[in-house]
């Protein structure tokens, strides 16, 4: 993963802040999720999506 992940005092300090109650057992699990989705935002940065029409484009068939 690039950058440097978050650590599990962070995750219950950022809990913390948006009003969440983290109990102590519960850091080092959110701390991994936390870490995971950062991993595939950051691929999802990386694809080049130049070519794509935006979804507002996008017009559903109806049967």
């Amino acid at each position: 993963m690039t950058g440097i992940e978050l650590t599990p005092p962070e995750a219950a300090r950022w809990a913390a802040r948006a009003g969440l109650v983290l109990p102590a057992e519960r850091h080092a699990a959110v701390t991994a999720v936390a870490n995971h989705i950062h991993s595939v935002v950051t691929i999802l940065h990386e694809l080049d999506f130049a070519d794509v029409p935006p979804a507002a484009a996008y017009r559903a068939a109806h049967d």
